[in-house]
């Protein structure tokens, strides 16, 4: 895969967009779908008050989403709400660093301080994205193009099971930065993005945790890849909601 020079600095339109109004934000002359950060974030919020809880249920425990895991998040979301703004393919092959910058927010955030001494680890990430035959963004795009004719929701669902299977993606941050390329994807075909509620955490999780135990070529995989495929896929659209779909110009 091709790549452009590393650069591990907050790109500047994604830092102009964090902490702006959203209604400034968004050009009205635009017409498309956009995301509904705001009610994005109270849904986390409600998610973040209720973990402790939802983690006892779970089969694998998770971290704990304190204020910084979610502020990255929903810099994660902005991120994408601002290529959805652009129309800008993240998926093509000139707009891959988009897919590593967010994981960076993910795990790093905005703060410049933890991407400086992230550097390292940043640009491992990266040698792991482009180089790994088995498991980088060049199995991402192939299955992507092998199965375009599929529906979005299997479509969406397929591109996180091969981000999450091993070898992942990322080093860290699959589940998070899966969700997102989900929600893109969806809102790209004019449909709500995932966002994790206390109702689906555990049906999202549990599966998750049995994705990210297997192997990309294992004959294990062949055989579970249909039914988690038609399993995500029914579980997002079971489990996305129009409140975090915002409409510019559309007309129904």
């Amino acid at each position: 895969m091709s790549k452009t020079k590393a650069d591990y600095s907050v790109p500047s339109c994604i830092a102009a967009i964090i902490g702006t109004s959203q209604v400034d934000a968004i050009d009205p002359s635009l017409e498309g779908y956009r995301l509904n950060l705001a009610a994005i974030e109270s849904t986390l919020r409600d998610v973040q008050r209720n973990f402790s809880s939802i983690n006892r249920h779970l089969q694998t425990r998770r971290d704990n989403l304190d204020d910084e895991v979610l502020a990255n998040m929903m810099a994660g979301y902005a991120c994408i709400d601002n290529a959805l703004g652009k129309e800008l393919d993240l998926l093509a092959p000139g707009n891959l660093k988009h897919l590593l910058e967010l994981n960076s927010l993910v795990l790093c955030g905005l703060d410049p301080v933890t991407r400086a001494q992230s550097v390292k680890h940043m640009a491992a990430t990266e040698k792991q994205f482009y180089d790994n035959r088995r498991g980088g963004i060049q199995d991402v795009i192939e299955w992507h193009e092998k199965h375009k004719g599929a529906s979005i929701w299997k479509r969406s669902a397929g591109i996180y099971i091969r981000m999450l299977s091993r070898p992942q993606l990322f080093i860290e941050g699959n589940h998070r930065v899966g969700a997102l390329v989900m929600s893109y994807l969806l809102v790209r075909d004019g449909k709500p993005p995932f966002v994790l509620t206390v109702d689906n955490a555990k049906s999202y999780f549990d599966p998750s945790s049995l994705v990210k135990k297997s192997k990309k070529d294992s004959i294990t995989l062949l055989f579970r890849f249909h039914k988690l495929n038609n399993y995500f896929a029914e579980f997002l659209q079971e489990n996305t909601y129009d409140g975090h779909l915002l409409c510019c110009g559309v007309n129904d």
